[in-house]
């Protein structure tokens, strides 16, 4: 997932003083984690069923869906909201510079202590791999770890008993996911969130100088071929899977599956493969592979 340029009058509207003897929050169920306060003009709409998104059908200013038991500290509380906003910070997912985070008050539930850390249990390969293949199908979601979406927003952010098809339904309620998290939904939110942490995650892979039938050859399931924005995940030795961004097609493109070496031969028109991805600098056009799982 690509970080967009943070919107920076939703930081200079919230009030950063001391939440009183609150000073933590638990994810209820899934929760959506906004990069904006602005939850009412996102979700709802004039006639309380719609959702925002750009030309791409996407909400933008979503940045994940944080899972039942993520602990957020609260920094602050957003004024003039119809509903308490909080500003917050989590491990579950270190935001990129210059974002803030905002979660409905409606979906945590508050702590005047610290509580534990969400469990993290990461599963076996056979059900991460059959994980990954249940969503084959599913929407892309810019921000989406959640195939089957946010039951919760309907009655909170849009009211309960509302008539919608199934199609208006997994809209408004964000099923679907985006390619990191396509992962992070089958490893049960083990793995990184962001691309922007997966592309330094477990070890490299030597895969610098070889053609696309050498770099398949090398490959094991679970490898991850990613760079600064996209994440393709090794299926198997024939296969990877990926959640495709497709702008302006039907459903907006979603979870596919593709020929392992034929996919690497297609990325490689455009990227060279690397053995690390640079600390900074030349960053573009390049991608690695990282072995994660096992090791």
């Amino acid at each position: 997932m690509i970080r967009l340029v943070p919107i920076i009058m939703a930081v200079l509207l919230v009030w950063n003083a001391p939440c009183g003897a609150v000073s933590y929050g638990v994810a209820r169920s899934v929760t959506p984690v906004l990069n904006s306060p602005a939850f009412s003009d996102i979700f709802g709409g004039p006639d309380g069923r719609s959702l925002k998104t750009d030309r791409c059908g996407q909400v933008r200013q979503l940045e994940f869906i944080a899972l039942p038991g993520t602990v957020f500290r609260l920094l602050g509380k957003v004024p003039g909201s119809a509903t308490t906003v909080y500003r917050v910070e989590t491990d579950d997912y270190p935001a990129p510079d210059g974002i803030s985070l905002y979660v409905d008050s409606r979906f945590i539930e508050l702590r005047d202590e610290r509580p534990p850390a969400r469990i993290r249990t990461l599963p076996t390969r056979e059900r991460i791999i059959a994980a990954l293949k249940e969503a084959i199908g599913s929407p892309y979601v810019w921000g989406g770890n959640v195939p089957e979406g946010v039951n919760a927003l309907i009655g909170t952010l849009y009211p309960a008993g509302a008539p919608l098809d199934d199609r208006a339904k997994r809209l408004i309620t964000l099923a679907g996911v985006d390619c990191s998290g396509l992962l992070y939904q089958a490893t049960g939110g083990w793995t990184p969130r962001n691309t922007s942490h997966l592309v330094s995650y477990g070890i490299g892979v030597a895969v610098e100088g070889k053609d696309a039938h050498k770099i398949a050859e090398s490959l094991k399931p679970l490898d991850l071929v990613v760079w600064g924005g996209h994440v393709i995940i090794v299926l198997d030795r024939n296969t990877a899977i990926e959640s495709r961004l497709a702008c302006g097609r039907p459903a907006h493109g979603g979870v596919v599956t593709t020929p392992l070496q034929q996919r690497l031969t297609e990325l490689m028109r455009s990227r060279r493969p690397a053995d690390a991805w640079p600390a900074k600098g030349k960053q573009e056009g390049i991608f690695v592979v990282r072995r994660w799982f096992g090791i």
